[in-house]
Formats: C-alpha cells, sequence, structure tokens
C-alpha cells in the first residue's frame, strides 16, 4: 500500500510539516492493520518466513538512516528509457524524489512490485520536468517492495534527454517500526486464525473421505479376491471342458466312420 502526494512548490512550513508526519504515521498505521501474509508466506515450511515479514528490521543494529540515489546529467536516448529500481524493505518508509530534465520533456512514472502483484505509484507520463523539476512523496507501506522510477524517451525520435534525479528512502523511527509490528502481528493473527479454522473443516472433512475410500478399497480388495477365486474354478473348468470336448470329438468321429464303413474285423460283403 502507497500514500503519495507531490508537489512543485518549496518545502511546507513546519506546522505542514508535523501535518504531514502525523498523515505518514496514520498511513502506515492503516497499511499495518491490513497486513494480508501472501501466500507464499503462509505456506513456507517454516514459520520464520512469516515472522520475519512481520517483525520487519531487526532494532538490535538498526540506525533507520535515510538512503539517497542521485543521478546527475544521464543522458537518456532516442526511443530509449531507462529505470531506476530501489528496494526497500521496512514497512512504513517514505520515499520523496524529484526528477528534471534539461530543455526537454520526458514521460516519467513509478511502479511498485511485489509478491502479489505491481501497484502503480505514479502514472506514467510525459511531465515538463525541463521548466521545473518533478517531485513527490510516497509511503511504502508492504515490503519487500521493489519500486521502479522509470524515466522513458521511447516516444522521441528527435532529441536525446538529459535528465537528473534525486530519490531518498527514509526508513521508520524505531518507535514506528516497534508499534508497526504490534499491529501487524495481530493482522497476521487474525489472517493466520481464519486459514486455520479452514484448514481444520478441510483435514476433518479429508480424513472422513479417507475413511470412506479405505471401506471403498477394503471392499474392492475382498471382492476381488473373490473374483481370483472365481476365475482360478472357471479356469481349471475351461482346463476340463477343453478336454473332454476334443475326446468327445474324437469318439464322436470313430463311431460314425464304424457306422458309415463299417468294422474292420467284420468280413466285407461281396
Amino acid at each position: 500500500s502507497t500514500m503519495t502526494s507531490s508537489r512543485e512548490a518549496p518545502a511546507e512550513a513546519e506546522n505542514g510539516g508535523d501535518m504531514e508526519a502525523k498523515a505518514v504515521a496514520e498511513a502506515t498505521a492503516t497499511a499495518d492493520d491490513s497486513f494480508v501474509p501472501s501466500p507464499s508466506l503462509l505456506n513456507a515450511s517454516t514459520p520464520q518466513a512469516l515472522l520475519q515479514q512481520v517483525d520487519g528490521p531487526s532494532l538490535k543494529d538498526y540506525e533507520g538512516k535515510e538512503s539517497v540515489y542521485v543521478g546527475r546529467s544521464v543522458p537518456v536516448a532516442v526511443r530509449s528509457k531507462i529505470t531506476v529500481p530501489i528496494h526497500v524493505t521496512a514497512p512504513g518508509s517514505v520515499v520523496e524524489y524529484a526528477v528534471e530534465s534539461k530543455d526537454y520533456d520526458v514521460s516519467f512514472g513509478i511502479t511498485a512490485e511485489r509478491e502479489e502483484g505491481v501497484t502503480i505509484v505514479k502514472e506514467s507520463a510525459r511531465v515538463d520536468s525541463h521548466l521545473a523539476p518533478i517531485t513527490g512523496k510516497f509511503l511504502v507501506g508492504s515490503v519487500p517492495c521493489m519500486l521502479v522510477f522509470l524515466i522513458d524517451n521511447e516516444y522521441s525520435w528527435m532529441r536525446e534527454k538529459l535528465v537528473s534525479y534525486r530519490i531518498t528512502v527514509t526508513p521508520p523511527s524505531p518507535e514506528i517500526l516497534m508499534s508497526g509490528r504490534r499491529r501487524r502481528a495481530k493482522a497476521c493473527q487474525a489472517s493466520v486464525a481464519q486459514d486455520l479454522k479452514s484448514a481444520q473443516q478441510r483435514l476433518q472433512a479429508t480424513v472422513q473421505q479417507k475413511g470412506a475410500l479405505e471401506q471403498q478399497v477394503l471392499k474392492l480388495k475382498q471382492e476381488l479376491e473373490e473374483k481370483k477365486k472365481s476365475l482360478q474354478v472357471a479356469e481349471r473348468e475351461e482346463k476340463w471342458l477343453v478336454t473332454r470336448v476334443g475326446l468327445r470329438k474324437e469318439q464322436y468321429e470313430l463311431l460314425n466312420k464304424r457306422l458309415t464303413e463299417g468294422w474292420a474285423d467284420e468280413p466285407s460283403e461281396c
């Protein structure tokens, strides 16, 4: 989840900054309260993957230092584009950006890629970055997240663009991290409890189905044994009957020969 804002004016006054901080805190709390673990986390072979997502960064050596990504006069060739990928791991991180170009406009957009899909943070569109820096700020509520800043010049057939950017990722304070853990843990526990209930119901139904199938298999095995016995009887009878039929045919032919041709030991008629 993300909270976005954009501006082209100077930094706000102090009391405006306090309001912004409050809005960020509220958005962070909302994102944590609505945290839903991904299927891969729920189905991981050990519970640690899920717990790591809920816990967030370890507070043992946590410094909360901001990360700054800067590009100065970066050429974007004709019919080309560049991307700036940034991996965010701390939930509640605030991302602030400023993008400007020299002499000509560019197309600019931001996406957030997560396991469950891609979120459009800022729709890609042509911007007058050559007239004033394009600036904005947004919150990254769900992590891990790969932010992709796209600076696009594919629409231009004639002009290379020179672009400068500055992207700052400010992780949350330890206090926000600790409160966020508890919110995520509570939300995650509800998801786990719901899935547990569903899994238990399915398990019960599966056990019943398994028992019924085992009974059917046992019955079929018994029937199969009976059929095997019947088959053996039929095979023995078939063998005896084949011999009997062969013998009877031979007897019939010999008797028929005597009746039509006579007996060899009798005198022949003159």
